[in-house]
């Protein structure tokens, strides 16, 4: 079932790719689609029946090359069966929007057959993506990251003919490359410490990583923290965290419902993904996650902050979109991958649905983009008004607080926000400030377009002033037309994604942040041991079979038991001071590992065996606290994630940042980062809720109350209007930084270096040197036998005396 998942799109690529024209256009985009519905299908058949038990499928011996090898492998595991439903989810409903947007497309003239194309590029992206998130080694997943680029560089550059795309185009191939330099670098990093790509070694080898350093850039690096900031460079070029987010917004030149597909809800959460496939690397990379948390809070900022004042529909959604990257990636930094996770997965369907509503909006007002020529829409174009009503009550976290009821954005988002509060206050403050501009820029975009009065004949723009770039719509010119409803092809994706925009999050929000048992268990995760209270804390390494200086909590010698790959137990027992008993765990796959245990006085060691093969671990004891050292080969650990207890350190941090009398009220000690966020104080909980309705209530005061304050407040902070008009000046700062200098460089190697010292040397050569010798050959050549003979005569006397000198004469 996995492998017809993976492949199904790629022959409908293919087909519609290079048979349309025996086939037909129709019959090509029918049966692309139907391929992608029915990937859709089976992977949500997947999704809905997977038991947590990691799956490795393989489907051909690959890349053989000395110690490395790798197998076109399909992993199969929760986090695969996520993103498969989201891949083909949107796919799918893109596929099909796709029938009415680019029907009828004024980019091409009479007679120009661009659709067969146009959907073999989207069936194409789609298999690159599969091919990504099914992967079983980095190598593998590094060909589907950069088919995906491939495939996004078609897309964005879909409208050949307009400069501005193929530009937009060449620009997100260049930025990723970038990033993808700094993920090859950290794939490479990997191979030459583990000696593998496999995932599995990978992760059997992180906790030596935590223990191993190396030089990079002539200084020394921990080498986990090191991989792991290098794998995250790659995620900010694909998921355009700040710094290599400037492609995003430009990449808005390709059609809409590629925005939808690329920049919504898949290749852009390639690079949280990415995070969390590597959760059981970044679990002892604390470094990394701090770099990644700082940033992803810091991209949620100032995304947000730029949307405030975009003009152009779709780049205040692609903004949105770079603003919620940021919130997964602060998830994932503070080590609560699963909420990571769940905000990718509800966001998919609310993100995709706005941008397929744009796109609605658009075709409705024949191709126009500036939110300042709309108005008034919602009487005449009602169904899509609706549509986007409820994804912007999803992205701004309509709920009932203190509640598990609301919308998907309002579980998740908040999700993420609790988690935050435990694991980084900067962040927190950042991404609350966030979730007020996020509902203050989504309903302004609301009550531009479907409020008031119509502005399309006047053009409006007086009401900001005009950036450089307020107009991204397509040459369709600015003549008026009478907004219409969209057809029926494309209102049906906007009702399918409108349910999980609303039920998304209420439906899975147990076994994504639920209780810690549910959410280990349906990620496969092992069980980890929890004390009754906060002096008694889980063992720092309990969930893999071998762990390196993982801090034990102290307890009052008493057994700890945990559950092995298949809900096997392992019991531990402590002897009392200064005594040793060994202790025999049994392990899934009824194979049995030893391990010899000397605990500290007072204090009791949880391990695992191996689920695999045996393996022997002693502990050994210091003063003060306990600690594993391993002296076995690891194993990777079991399920999709790893999430490991605080340390004592992070602790004790964790502990002043709770709410003391739900802390002391709770089941077990919050010796994790799921069970800790649950536990914040009550106003942590209602922030992003308050922070929503201070959005809306200005959104509403300065477009609804009284429009004319925006004009008299951008008049008023014109410097603050035009620098985030202008997106901070990033394009402006690199464009002095690197491309006026590369473009120097570039003239400077042309002119004098191509032009003056190769060319000239070649037309110096052929120029002048050697006509110089040919004149003074043809002077050689008078004619006269006795000329000739005396040259000869000169080069034996020349041959001989060499010969006699230096030859074999002697």
């Amino acid at each position: 079932m996995a492998t017809i998942i993976l492949f199904a799109p790629l022959i409908g690529a293919i087909i519609c790719g290079f048979g349309w024209r025996l086939i037909g256009e129709k019959a090509g985009q029918v049966i692309t689609t139907a391929l992608v519905f029915l990937a859709a299908a089976l992977s949500w058949q997947i999704f809905l029946t997977f038991d947590g038990e990691t799956q490795h499928i393989t489907l051909l011996r690959w890349i053989e090359s000395g110690t490395m090898g790798s197998e076109w492998a399909i992993r199969l595991d929760r986090l695969t069966a996520i993103m498969l439903v989201v891949v083909n989810s949107v796919s799918a409903l893109v596929h099909l929007y796709s029938f009415g947007y680019m029907a009828h497309d004024d980019n091409w003239h009479e007679g120009e057959h661009y659709k067969a194309r146009f959907f073999a590029y989207l069936s194409f992206f789609t298999f690159s993506m599969l091919m990504l998130v099914t992967s079983d080694n980095l190598v593998q997943m590094f060909f589907g990251w950069e088919g995906v680029g491939v495939a996004s560089y078609l897309l964005i550059g879909f409208y050949y003919r307009k400069a501005s795309a193929n530009a937009a185009a060449m620009k997100a191939f260049i930025v990723n490359r970038v990033g993808d330099f700094g993920f090859a670098l950290g794939i490479f990093a990997l191979f030459y410490l583990t000696d593998s790509i496999r995932f599995d070694d990978v992760f059997a080898a992180a906790p030596a990583l935590a223990e191993t350093n190396l030089t990079f850039l002539w200084s020394d690096w921990n080498a986990a923290n090191l991989v792991g900031v290098l794998l995250f460079i790659g995620a900010m070029g694909k998921s355009a965290q700040l710094f290599l987010h400037t492609w995003l917004p430009d990449a808005m030149e390709g059609p809409t419902p590629v925005s939808a597909l690329i920049h919504a809800a898949t290749m852009v959460t390639a690079g949280v993904f990415l995070v969390c496939r590597m959760s059981p690397l970044y679990e002892y990379a604390p470094q990394a996650t701090a770099f990644i948390t700082i940033l992803g809070a810091c991209t949620a900022f100032v995304a947000a902050t730029i949307g405030l004042v975009q003009n152009d529909i779709k780049r205040v959604i692609a903004y949105s979109t770079m603003s919620q990257l940021g919130y997964m990636f602060v998830a994932a930094g503070v080590g609560v991958y699963s909420v990571a996770m769940f905000h990718l997965f509800t966001h998919a369907f609310f993100k995709a649905m706005l941008f397929l509503g744009a796109g609605s909006v658009i075709h409705a007002t024949h191709h126009e983009q500036d939110m300042r020529n709309y108005g008034g829409l919602r009487k005449q174009i009602p169904l899509t008004f609706y549509a986007m009503l409820i994804g912007t009550l999803a992205i701004t976290g309509v709920g009932i607080p203190l509640t598990h009821y609301g919308f998907a954005g309002f579980l998740s988002k908040d999700a993420v926000i609790e988690s935050a509060w435990v694991g980084s206050s900067f962040a927190f403050g950042l991404l609350v400030v966030a979730a007020c501009f996020t509902s203050f820029y989504s309903w302004r975009l609301m009550f531009l377009t479907f409020f008031g009065e119509s502005r399309a004949h006047g053009h409006g723009h007086d009401s900001h002033g005009h950036g450089h770039d307020a107009h991204g719509h397509d040459d369709h010119g600015h003549g008026h037309h009478e907004p219409h409803e969209s057809p029926m092809v494309m209102l049906i994706p906007l009702g399918v994604l409108a349910l999980g925009a609303i039920f998304s999050g209420m439906l899975w929000y147990k076994v994504f942040f639920g209780e810690e048992t549910a959410v280990r268990d349906w990620f496969g995760m092992e069980q980890v041991a929890h004390g009754e209270a906060h002096g008694e804390t889980a063992a720092h390494g309990t969930e893999t079979a071998v762990t390196e200086a993982a801090p034990a909590a102290t307890t009052e010698a008493a057994p700890v038991a945990t559950e092995t790959a298949s809900a096997a137990t392992a019991a531990t027992e402590a002897a009392p001071a200064e005594t040793t008993a060994p202790a025999t765990t049994e392990a899934a796959p009824a194979e049995t590992a030893t391990t010899e245990a000397a605990p500290a006085e007072g204090t009791a060691v949880a391990t695992e065996a191996a689920p695999a093969e045996p393996t022997a671990t002693e502990a050994a004891q210091a003063e003060g606290h306990a600690a594993a050292e391993v002296h076995a080969a690891g194993v990777a650990p079991k399920g999709a994630l790893l999430m490991l207890p605080f340390t004592p350190e992070e602790q004790a941090v964790v502990d002043t940042r709770l709410d003391a009398d739900k802390a002391a009220k709770a089941e077990h000690a919050p010796t994790t980062i799921i069970n800790a966020a649950h536990l914040v104080p009550t106003w942590v909980k209602v922030s992003p809720f308050i922070a929503m309705l201070i959005g809306f209530a200005v959104a509403w005061l300065f477009y609804i109350r009284d429009p004319s304050l925006p004009r008299r407040l951008a008049a008023q902070q014109r410097p603050l209007y035009l620098f985030l008009l202008n997106k901070w000046y990033f394009d402006e700062l690199y464009d002095v930084i690197f491309v006026r200098p590369a473009k120097w460089l570039g003239g400077f190697l042309w002119k004098r270096g191509d032009g003056n010292v190769i060319d000239g040397s070649i037309n110096g050569v052929a120029m002048g040197i050697i006509p110089f010798f040919t004149r003074l050959a043809g002077r050689a050549q008078s004619g006269y036998l006795f000329h000739y003979a005396f040259a000869m005569v000169l080069g034996l006397v020349a041959l001989v005396t060499w010969m006699t000198l230096f030859g074999g004469a002697k």
